[in-house]
């Protein structure tokens, strides 16, 4: 008589998925935190943090942001200064005003132009085409051959 088709609601997330997607905790310009940050939803630095921030949904460095130290989350986006590790489980995106030293551990990254970055990058998940070597040769040789010589000077 009450029976109901739809299977009862959770309140469990999923482990990867930050709890409050479209909530953003906000590190306001003007602020400085030493020590370690964790949320469970999507962070915005415009403030100074000393440490490591880890985040379950995406982090916005803006471009007053400043963060020295780890920081490991789903995506992020970078305007401001990062000096340390990022470990970025999706996509890492360098806004051109970034400036990065340290390394980085993600599956996508996009660098715009004007961003510096300086460290090693690995990327995790990427799939590679393997190119067959003759016809490299093959579109080498025939690309210089269509390029005249240049004289020097």
């Amino acid at each position: 008589m009450f029976r109901s088709d739809k299977p009862a609601p959770t309140t469990m997330s999923k482990p990867n998925e930050p709890v409050s997607p479209g909530k953003i905790n906000s590190i306001m310009e003007g602020t400085s935190i030493v020590g370690e940050i964790q949320s469970d939803s999507n962070i915005r630095i415009d403030g100074r943090v000393k440490g490591t921030v880890h985040a379950r949904g995406r982090v916005i460095v803006g471009q007053t942001g400043v963060i020295e130290g780890e920081v490991v989350c789903q995506s992020s986006d970078i305007e401001g200064t990062v000096l340390g590790r990022i470990n970025c489980q999706d996509l890492l995106s360098l806004k051109a005003t970034a400036k990065l030293q340290g390394d980085i551990n993600t599956k996508k990254l996009a660098i715009e132009p004007g961003a510096v970055f300086t460290g090693n990058c690995s990327m995790a998940g990427g799939v590679v085409k393997e190119m067959d070597p003759v016809r490299l040769r093959t579109e080498n040789a025939a690309g210089s051959a269509a390029q005249p010589a240049q004289a020097s000077r």
